[in-house]
């Protein structure tokens, strides 16, 4: 077996793919949120129309797309992964089993906000993705109207900013593991710990300010 191939079979070796995965996932939610920005224009959606349409014939974009996925399942499997060795490494169990000794909350709940995070995306891909890419030729609806729609809808609001919450908790983890994965020095905790504000705190934020947004216009018939 090559040595390369032997590294990454490593649990080492996993968690570096999972922490470089998940960092690639990150850039791709600032460039998301970032054209989400454009919802709020007072425009009537025709800016942020105009971003979906590019974002779904430009050929670079759609290639960048099959990366996008291919990054995600190599998340979700080496994550998988690694949260099956840690278990098998605990097979032995203590005594007294105290989980809030032997690990953090965070991580314990690590694999269970991976999940209901990964939920989230599929719903929120049927909701919007499906019905804007696979829609019948000269019936493809506005972009801007499936997202007013959908959030006008208060069950799936409350579902949308509750898998927020669960995706912040998942980034912070998430992000600060990805250094320690990286062995940095503890000098950098600061400017480490600042930066994962900005994505476990500020971006499910961004996102959270949409369906807020959009059920405030619906409440006060600004729709």
């Amino acid at each position: 077996m090559s040595q390369p191939l032997t590294f990454y079979k490593s649990s080492v070796g996993q968690k570096i793919l999972v922490a470089l995965t998940g960092l690639f996932l990150c850039s791709f939610l600032v460039v998301h949120m970032t054209g989400n920005l454009l919802l709020f224009r007072n425009d009537g959606g025709a800016a942020f129309d105009q971003y979906s349409e590019f974002m779904s014939t430009n050929p670079a974009i759609r290639t960048m797309e099959i990366g996008l996925v291919a990054g995600l399942l190599a998340h979700m499997a080496f994550g998988l992964l690694t949260w099956l060795r840690s278990r098998r490494a605990r097979a032995e169990r203590y005594e007294a089993n105290r989980p809030s000794e032997n690990s953090t909350f965070t991580s314990r709940w690590m694999f269970f906000n991976g999940s209901v995070v990964f939920f989230f995306l599929v719903v929120h891909l049927y909701t919007f993705f499906v019905p804007a890419r696979f829609a019948a030729e000269g019936a493809k609806p506005s972009m801007y109207e499936l997202v007013r729609i959908a959030f006008q809808d208060p069950l799936y609001d409350a579902f949308y900013l509750a898998a927020l919450a669960l995706l912040a908790f998942h980034l912070r983890q998430g992000f600060q593991s990805a250094f320690q994965t990286f062995g940095l020095r503890p000098a950098w905790r600061r400017p480490v710990d600042f930066v994962a504000l900005f994505f476990w705190l500020l971006i499910p934020l961004g996102f959270a300010a949409m369906p807020l947004y959009f059920y405030w216009l619906h409440l006060t018939g600004g729709n």
